[in-house]
């Protein structure tokens, strides 16, 4: 039988118990592969039983009126099991409570905390991840003895919608489970050179190294400034400058961080208050780099992404320098046709749309009529080809028919992807040439526009993350939601 206490954990208790098992699962396997590196004994059957994730599981049978909540998560759709495995839970602390207290105060669903089928990869028990590399360990004689990451067992099915129920299994809690998480935990450090510990929950995505550069002197000056609730600025590769360093010293030390050996370089503003501070993260150009880095940046289940960065213009009433706030988004980038087919709308989300042009009213100073000299809203069209110019023939009629008023590479797919992964998204973009106009970036005139625009630009993305940050039970809406939605955010 199985043992009460199990049964009757509270939140605290089973996060408690999540961060014991999860630990000793990763002493373990470190102490084995530490072991049979040096030349001793590989586990045996037993030994690797240890190697597994911890399960958490809930189970709710409703035995009267069903909770009703305006709330988007922490809710059951229907009685049952629900369980999947976890990953660093000390790391997630905050987050699984959040999810667990309503379901258990509201719902009275039970948690249980046990040992799972699912092994535990060996890279990710690595905290360098070099540990091994002067021993006389091969990686095929590791992978004979010790879990391996296996590619067909991490998927987005729960996600997608493609999962199914088993009789007598449970449904997912979460929309990812531990193999995914520590997947992407991985891939975050390889794009971004950043722990991934040090990732905030609100991101402002880029493509241009000008906003990161930008966005460093503003976080200096945050540090600088007694008033300012941030207490630290990391960059890729490690560099940290706290409050209270010498301002020079630590300017010198971020500039000197190695962020050209990463594809995808973020910076990170931590605050000490506990409201989450912000991520910037360079994406580059593309779609496939925006659904890269995204597909990873999920896991971590930030608050909010934005998209800020240049586009062309399409409209001869546009003037460079102008600002797009996108409300919808001509998806000619084909990367999420199969998993977000074209004909399924991208909503824009209102809380976002009406944070990005409060922000753009209060940092230029202009209103009314006066920022819509400046702000259009409309149609964003995203492609795969840079060139896409040289196809003006064929796209002439379909960027007509959707009224679009600019053009970039990225918008869409971040939208599509924060609508498919159910992280609230925006795009406020600048307009930097008019391609369609004879009006392009020159090197005289584009550095004389960088000069003016990024810091507005940046700054208009920022103060939008405050004004979301202050009503973050709105943002997290049921927009993004599906009707047999897992329980967790």
């Amino acid at each position: 039988m199985r043992d009460e206490r199990q049964t009757m954990l509270t939140p605290e208790q089973a996060v408690d118990r999540l961060e014991a098992m999860h630990a000793e699962a990763v002493r373990a396997q470190r102490d084995a592969l530490v072991r049979f590196a040096a030349g001793g004994a590989p586990p045996d059957r037993t030994e690797r039983q240890g190697f597994r994730y911890p399960e958490l599981c809930l189970h709710w049978a409703p035995n009267g009126p069903v909770p009703t909540t305006r709330r988007a998560w922490g809710k059951f759709q229907a009685p049952g099991r629900y369980a999947t495995t976890i990953t660093q839970p000390g790391f997630f602390r905050a987050y699984l409570l959040e999810q667990l207290r309503p379901l258990v105060a509201e719902y009275g669903a039970s948690i249980r905390v046990e040992p799972s089928d699912q092994e535990m990869p060996f890279p990710y028990v690595l905290e360098r991840g070099d540990e091994l590399a002067d021993s006389g360990a091969s990686p095929a004689e590791l992978a004979r003895y010790f879990p391996t990451p296996l590619l067909s067992a991490v998927g987005d099915e729960v996600a997608d919608g493609l999962w199914t129920t088993e009789p007598g299994q449970p449904r997912p809690l979460a929309l990812f489970d531990a193999v995914r998480v520590d997947y992407s935990l991985q891939r975050l450090l390889h794009y971004t050179g950043s722990d991934w510990r040090r990732i905030q929950p609100w991101i402002l995505l880029t493509n241009y190294q000008r906003y990161v550069d930008q966005f460093v002197r503003w976080g200096l000056d945050e540090l600088a400034d007694p008033a300012s609730p941030y207490q630290q600025l990391v960059a890729p590769g490690g560099a940290v400058a706290s409050r209270g360093d010498d301002a020079a010293e630590a300017a010198a030390r971020l500039a000197g961080a190695p962020w050209q050996r990463f594809q995808m370089p973020a910076y990170h503003l931590a605050r000490g208050d506990g409201q989450g501070g912000v991520t910037i993260v360079n994406i580059g150009v593309g779609p496939s780099n925006a659904k890269n880095i995204t597909d990873h940046l999920a896991v971590l289940r930030p608050h909010c992404w934005l998209m800020i960065g240049h586009c062309g213009g399409l409209r001869q009433s546009q003037a460079i320098g102008d600002y797009v706030l996108a409300h919808g988004y001509l998806r000619r980038d084909r990367i999420l046709d199969d998993l977000v087919p074209p004909e399924v709308p991208i909503p824009a989300l209102a809380e976002v749309q009406v944070a990005l042009q409060e922000a753009a009213a209060r940092v230029t100073g202009e209103r009314g009529d006066a920022l819509k000299q400046r702000l259009r809203t409309g149609t964003v069209v995203s492609y795969d080809d840079r060139n896409w110019e040289l196809r003006w023939s064929q796209e002439r009629r379909r960027i007509n028919l959707s009224r679009a008023i600019a053009v970039d590479m990225e918008s869409g797919t971040l939208a599509a992807q924060g609508y498919r992964l159910r992280v609230p998204y925006g795009t406020l973009l600048c307009v930097s040439d008019k391609p369609l106009h004879g009006e392009i970036k020159l090197p005289g005139t584009a550095s004389a526009f960088y000069q003016r625009a990024v810091g507005e630009h940046l700054n208009i993305g920022l103060a939008a993350l405050d004004l979301l940050r202050d009503d973050l039970a709105a943002l997290h809406s049921r927009k993004l939601r599906s009707f047999d939605e897992p329980p967790f955010r």
